[in-house]
């Protein structure tokens, strides 16, 4: 079951002799539960692209379709409830909030929603990601691997529809990195998670169920690895 499609994407920045083509007509589709991996070298177009599925960053043409939603065919309200619904977003730097505590910056996008957080499934979540112990820790009191898990959290708690990650283990060491491509796994797994990683790390690629290769805007390899 299809759950992603990005039709003729492209985005340019910049007018004239100043043109930047960061995109350059990208298709692919995704389908449920599939786990991929994009990589390609810095200024590749990869954060961008990553940026348009995920509802941040507006295409100059070209379509994005979510679930058979078209994201850039609502008004900016609507956008907004699907950023918050249908997306989870994962960072490098973890983006969490100083003065909140584990609990209540992974329930965030629940309660920014309105909405009543599912307790029982915060905590297989906090299990699942190991925070148990620490529901009541500020950012400063973790490590930056248990920051991360904490930004895992946030982004699984509303069961989106895909989960984007742009270099989530960039600010990582070798065995926090390997944890947290391990839990992403397991919870695209457990939970049927649809999850897209951008990634430098060709080891950490190779775990991913297909590797979409990106180069000067333009996609030059889509390969299933067989994992």
């Amino acid at each position: 079951m299809e759950i992603l499609r990005a039709e003729n994407l492209s985005k340019v920045y910049g007018t004239g002799e100043n043109t930047v083509r960061a995109l350059d007509n990208v298709s692919f589709s995704v389908s449920k539960g599939e786990f991929v991996a994009i990589v390609g070298p810095s200024g590749s177009g990869k954060s961008t692209l990553l940026h348009i599925l995920g509802g941040v960053d507006k295409p100059t043409s070209g379509r994005v379709l979510v679930d058979g939603c078209d994201v850039y065919g609502q008004d900016d309200e609507k956008l907004a409830i699907f950023r918050r619904r249908q997306v989870g977003l994962i960072y490098q730097f973890y983006n969490l909030i100083p003065v909140l505590n584990v609990v209540e910056n992974i329930t965030l996008p629940v309660l920014l929603d309105g909405r009543k957080v599912n307790k029982e499934y915060l905590e297989e979540l906090l299990a699942t990601l190991r925070l148990n112990g620490r529901e009541k820790h500020l950012p400063n009191q973790l490590s930056g691997g248990q920051q991360q898990r904490v930004s895992i959290g946030r982004a699984l708690i509303n069961s989106p529809a895909i989960v984007l990650a742009d270099e989530p283990t960039g600010n990582l060491d070798s065995k926090n990195s390997q944890e947290i491509i391990s839990l992403l796994r397991a919870s695209n797994k457990k939970y049927n998670q649809t999850v897209l990683i951008i990634t430098h790390d060709e080891n950490i690629a190779l775990q991913a169920g297909r590797i979409i290769a990106i180069e000067d805007g333009k996609i030059i390899r889509d390969e299933v690895t067989g994992q």
